[in-house]
């Protein structure tokens, strides 16, 4: 697993009128801080490439559909450097995907309907300043093949 990164098992609680599911606690010990909820709607097929941030942790969970959560660590200094996770999550593998910052991710829907994903990021999107850093999906010395 590439340093720094948890993941956490999630369980959906069913009976008779749904589900209940617990996202994000704040006595979870991978919980940093609470600095915005964002939900994202990816259709069927569509890549959202590779990003990170420089100070902001990212908790990602898919919360309908299925998703392919590719992590790589671009961090020069890590003793995971280069290395590639991927994460197949959705539907009954629901997990909260712990990033931290310099760790490259993105989404991959590979459901037949859109995948519904939320991020609880421990910092507030500033847009004068945002912390973001993008490369395309198929950034070269990237070792992820998106189509697999």
């Amino acid at each position: 697993m590439i340093a720094g990164v948890r993941v956490r098992s999630l369980q959906r609680h069913v009976d008779d009128r749904g589900s209940l599911t617990e996202l994000l606690r704040a006595d979870w010990p991978e919980f940093t801080r609470f600095g915005q909820a964002i939900i994202t709607v990816n259709r069927p097929g569509v890549i959202r490439g590779w990003h990170w941030h420089d100070r902001q942790t990212d908790v990602i969970v898919v919360v309908e559909g299925r998703a392919k959560v590719p992590l790589y660590d671009g961090r020069s200094g890590s003793s995971t450097y280069g290395h590639v996770n991927e994460y197949v999550c959705g539907g009954d593998e629901l997990k909260a995907i712990f990033v931290p910052p310099g760790v490259w991710h993105g989404y991959k829907t590979v459901s037949p309907e859109s995948a519904i994903i939320v991020n609880f990021p421990d910092q507030v999107y500033d847009a004068a300043h945002p912390d973001e850093n993008r490369a395309p999906y198929d950034a070269p010395g990237v070792p992820y093949d998106w189509t697999a």
